[in-house]
């Protein structure tokens, strides 16, 4: 058994890329918090020993309505570990398929209007397994793709070798439509794209968009990670509150944001779901979803269709920060969708006030640096909720305001009325 004597070239690699990381300001470091469930969004940061841990307001969480504390969807998951445990013990090919499953993949093709649904382990893997799974389904395919598309998306797109990719600009048909029209009239194409872009908050035109799938017959699929729960009458997304779920092929969304579980899903005619179920390597290959995390995505789901109250009270609070971040001056984005992101421009910068915001205020507000955002377009994401109470809203302004004056000095204002 021969042992390497020479050092392997990609611990060099790593150490220099780590570097430049580091002196661009954009080096990620995980902060050590924990939900409260009683409390939320309090979390509790752990500080080294001996000091305890102390109470962080949170601005951050994908948990747009708070259901992953709701008392209810907690105990639909505590009752189904004691009645069928903590795991589901494989694959569902392999390991059978718990009639949870198929209600809650009911219950997702009820909400977005379709025959069918299919769960899989995350947002990440529909996306990739998905979108891979069609683009190697026929020869010839060309996917239109969104720029602004989610890594997950993107990585689908990639990963269907022998397909055709062709970027349209971010929400714009007319280049779409430049781009479809261009194509092999015969080529099999499909319009990849998402609702809300969670990093500019900005919505898609989806029926603009499926009328140009009509007119250049393409396929529609359409990621509704960051809307479903919040849009429409029963929390279908963009695509119900614009009446145009119909009109789109394949939806896709996640339990893991407004419905506060975990697990993606997508949801298209009977014959499509079944084909994926079927074909894609990431659902056929990976343990199925455990019941207690079924068991309250379930009772969350059918908690959000029935209760628009929730949803009410989340753009309430949206509005309720913007009218306060507008009076102190603080520059942000006024988006048409519950994300409110605060520009800054500079990684360094953000990374420092997302810091300092933690360290002399007990605030958590995501910075958002490249490789997520271009270079230049950092920024600071925020997403209030439900439980964001105005004496929570008044220091995070106030804590805000004082620091954006201090790291962004002279920096012009970017809010719209």
């Amino acid at each position: 058994m021969s042992i390497r004597n020479a050092r392997h070239p990609f611990y060099d690699h790593c150490e220099t890329a780590l570097r430049d990381i580091r002196a661009e300001g954009r080096y990620r470091s995980f902060t050590p918090l924990a939900r409260d469930a009683e409390r939320f969004p309090v979390y509790e940061e752990e500080l080294p020993a001996p000091l305890p841990p102390r109470d962080v307001v949170v601005w951050s969480t994908n948990d747009y309505l708070g259901m992953g504390v709701e008392p209810e969807v907690c105990e639909a998951a505590i009752s189904a570990i004691r009645e069928f445990g903590t795991g589901a013990g494989g694959t569902r090919n392999v390991a059978g398929t718990h009639p949870m499953h198929a209600r809650l993949e009911r219950e997702l093709a009820e909400l977005h209007g379709k025959e069918a649904g299919l769960l899989f382990n995350s947002g990440y893997m529909s996306n990739l397994a998905t979108l891979q799974a069609i683009l190697t389904s026929m020869p010839g395919w060309i996917c239109f793709s969104d720029r602004m598309n989610h890594a997950s998306m993107i990585a689908g797109i990639k990963g269907a070798k022998g397909s055709t990719t062709v970027i349209f600009e971010h929400n714009d048909l007319k280049d779409l439509e430049a781009k479809l029209a261009a194509a092999p009239p015969d080529a099999p194409k499909l319009i990849a794209f998402e609702s809300v872009y969670s990093m500019d908050g900005d919505i898609s035109d989806i029926r603009g968009t499926c009328a140009l799938a009509r007119k250049y017959n393409a396929l529609t699929y359409l990621d509704e990670v960051h809307a479903v729960g919040l849009y429409g009458e029963h929390g279908g997304g963009v695509s119900e509150r614009d009446e145009a779920a119909a009109e789109v092929d394949i939806i896709e969304g996640t339990l893991a944001k407004s419905f506060g579980s975990h697990g993606g899903y997508i949801t298209a005619s009977a014959e499509i779901t079944d084909y994926l179920r079927s074909v894609a390597s990431g659902f056929i290959f990976t343990t199925s979803l455990p019941p207690p995390v079924i068991a309250a995505a379930l009772t969350s789901v059918r908690m959000v269709r029935e209760q628009g109250w929730r949803r009410d009270a989340v753009f309430e609070r949206v509005s309720a920060l913007r009218t306060r971040l507008r009076a102190a001056g603080i520059p942000f984005i006024a988006t048409p969708s519950h994300i409110i992101p605060v520009p800054v421009g500079n990684a360094a910068a953000c990374t420092r006030i997302s810091r300092r915001l933690l360290d002399e205020a007990g605030i958590y507000v995501t910075p958002i640096n490249y490789p997520t955002v271009p270079r230049g377009t950092e920024r600071l994401r925020i997403t209030p909720g439900p439980r964001h109470t105005d004496e929570m809203m008044d220091a995070l302004v106030a804590a805000l305001g004082r620091l954006m004056r201090e790291e962004c000095p002279g920096k012009p204002g970017q809010q719209a009325a």
